[in-house]
């Protein structure tokens, strides 16, 4: 599976964009998801590029989170802003890849990031609760590149 295209069916990518809204629903913080073929870059370097590239070390708390996936390569990662890093147990970016990546050595792709997506939500919820006036800052839709 080296396409982007093959990684995920529409339907799923729905699913997943769901996942984001619900995680969300309850937050001021920010969930992204994004996807490309391959990266000639150390995967967490140009993780943080599409982290600034889709503005979310704009959000005003400093939570957002990006889901960053390399396909051909089978490498992902989970990068927070400032905010949520620093208020997120040492291990939590790690144990939440973990889980992932049960998920993703069975096939299950969407259900594996779905289980981050949400698992990221409990802490954005936890740490930056919805507030009144609260918006959604940034799309939910998945980014692709």
């Amino acid at each position: 599976m080296s396409k982007v295209e093959d990684f995920l069916t529409q339907e799923e990518e729905q699913i997943i964009v769901e996942a984001i809204r619900v995680a969300e629903k309850e937050t001021s913080g920010e969930i992204r998801v994004h996807i490309e073929k391959t990266t000639s870059k150390v995967p967490y370097d140009r993780a943080l590029e599409v982290f600034n590239e889709l503005k979310m070390d704009a959000t005003e708390l400093q939570n957002g989170v990006l889901f960053y996936f390399a396909v051909a390569d089978k490498n992902f990662v989970i990068c927070g802003d400032k905010g949520i890093n620093d208020v997120v147990a040492d291990d939590f970016w790690d144990s939440t890849k973990d889980k992932m990546a049960i998920q993703f050595k069975a096939g299950n792709f969407k259900q594996g990031i779905v289980d981050g997506i949400l698992s990221a939500g409990e802490q954005l919820q936890k740490y930056f609760p919805y507030q009144e006036g609260d918006i959604n800052e940034l799309s939910n839709e998945i980014s692709k590149g």
